[in-house]
């Protein structure tokens, strides 16, 4: 069974099943990006080796993609070409690359089993608009059961000092303008059925108690 999850994964993770673009430059040209390493998640207990190397290789390809985008914008720019079909669809396609590289960057840094403070800021300011910690902490979990594939996510609304509960469909639709992603935890099925078959709601425990708070709380706090 297990086996069979994996070819699954394995072929869910297939370039041929994603928008591919040919990359015309290096990394470090026209302020590309660099896909990063995230030890704390592929050295954890709560995924095996395998499926943590799965999904570090589907974020790779978002990299890859932005990166992509990014060189063909610069080339129909420099052929006066920014007016066309491609140019117009290809700056659609840039978000939902852009926050597929980006969300799993969020995720997959959050790990390192840490807890929160009794006392941190973050706690007190969940628990005034919440009334509790745990009535916050029930109604994420509440929402990462909801059917679909997508993200859920804490969203901090900086300007109004207010926290949202969001779900982010696919990749680019569902973040508020201008909030800041403090939590998140992936609800594609790539995330979890390596691991933990179709029981989400165990992966999505598992992952929760993996949290290193303390990544969180900087976000919060702005650093």
């Amino acid at each position: 069974m297990t086996k069979l999850i994996l070819a699954a994964a394995a072929l869910f993770l297939t370039p041929a099943l994603h928008a591919q673009f040919k990359v015309l430059a290096p990394a470090n040209t026209y302020g590309l990006y660099a896909a990063k390493e995230f030890p704390s998640f592929t050295g954890g207990t709560t995924f095996s080796f395998g499926a943590a190397s799965l999904h570090l290789k589907l974020y790779q390809g978002y990299v890859k993609n932005v990166n992509a985008l990014q060189q063909r914008f610069k080339e129909l720019e420099d052929e006066g070409k920014a007016d066309t079909a491609e140019y117009a669809g290809l700056k659609r396609r840039f978000g939902w690359e852009f926050n597929g590289m980006r969300l799993h960057e969020l995720y997959f840094a959050q790990f390192g089993a840490a807890p929160l403070g009794a006392s941190s800021d973050l706690r007190q300011a969940l628990a005034a608009q919440y009334g509790t910690f745990e009535a916050w902490q029930k109604a994420y979990l509440a929402l990462t059961q909801a059917r679909g594939i997508g993200w859920a996510a804490l969203v901090y609304d900086r300007p109004a000092r207010r926290f949202h509960n969001v779900w982010i469909n696919e990749h680019d639709a569902g973040v508020p303008a201008g909030t800041e992603v403090l939590l998140v935890t992936d609800l594609f099925e790539h995330a979890f059925l390596p691991d933990f078959q179709l029981e989400k709601a165990r992966y999505v425990q598992a992952a929760w108690a993996a949290l290193n708070w303390p990544v969180i709380e900087k976000r919060f706090a702005g650093k």
